[in-house]
């Protein structure tokens, strides 16, 4: 049956409504199982995102893929779900952890209903940074040969972030990009790309921020004659100009005066 063949009229909006609706349930409780009784056998699911079209028998894995780690996470829906005919449109906005203010993918889909099955999903994605501007050069990242959706990235990003956070890696001052490959889980390609084209920061960046923000802890702890150079080795800064570098850059101030600044403030 052709897309124009359709029966389409005021008549369906009730029964795509609650199709959409099961759907959109499904996918808040990462019902993976119900997400694919959902979907028609002939289904087209196009992610304009990764400029590639899923069929029924590709979709489990994705799906899997992309289901949110926990109910409610990252995914927060921009506009009602609006129903016409035998399609619906939903709008919202999954937020990626791990970047220098605000970066989000904006997306929004096109669900059309057939024999109260979903029959067809276009789905896009806009990169948007902090103040609300989208990516430059178009409206997505080319990422179709990485094979990894918004949502996928999201998830990435957090168990990115929970490794740092909890293995501690940036302690090694040697650590290098294999070895957060190797340790995570991800290939280098896959790292290389979530922090270059959607945090938008170098792979030494974001260590060197994680040892800044492990100092900066530690120096709430240690006495008074502790001096900060032994605390940014033991962070794992392998120079002091780069701990320099990166102290000015996140608090612009010299750890000299910020720990002046700081001392300042807890006797008031």
């Amino acid at each position: 049956m052709a897309a124009s063949s359709l029966p389409d009229g005021p008549e369906q909006t009730p029964d795509t409504a609650a199709t959409v609706l099961r759907y959109h349930l499904c996918w808040k409780h990462r019902d993976l199982d119900g997400v694919m009784a959902l979907y028609h056998p002939d289904i087209q699911y196009h992610d304009f995102f990764q400029n590639r079209v899923l069929g029924h028998r590709e979709l489990r894995d994705y799906v899997r893929a992309c289901l949110p780690r926990q109910a409610g996470e990252d995914i927060v829906h921009s506009d009602r779900i609006r129903v016409d005919g035998c399609t619906a449109f939903i709008q919202y906005q999954v937020t990626v952890q791990g970047g220098e203010g605000l970066v989000a993918f904006q997306s929004s889909e096109a669900i059309t209903v057939r024999d109260g099955l979903i029959w067809q999903v276009n789905e896009y994605a806009t990169l948007v940074r902090q103040g609300g501007q989208a990516q430059p050069g178009g409206l997505r990242p080319a990422t179709s040969r990485l094979g990894l959706s918004p949502r996928q990235l999201s998830t990435m990003a957090q168990d990115l972030e929970q490794y740092f956070q909890h293995q501690q890696p940036y302690l090694d001052p040697e650590l290098d990009l294999q070895q957060v490959a190797q340790e995570s889980g991800y290939s280098r390609n896959q790292i290389s790309y979530l922090l270059n084209q959607v945090l938008g920061q170098s792979f030494y960046r974001y260590v060197n921020q994680a040892r800044l923000q492990h100092l900066l802890a530690s120096l709430e702890q240690a006495p008074a004659s502790t001096k900060v150079d032994d605390l940014a080795f033991a962070a794992g800064f392998n120079s002091l100009s780069a701990f320099y570098k990166c102290f000015r850059q996140h608090t612009g101030l010299s750890p000299k005066a910020w720990m002046k600044q700081n001392s300042l403030r807890a006797r008031s």
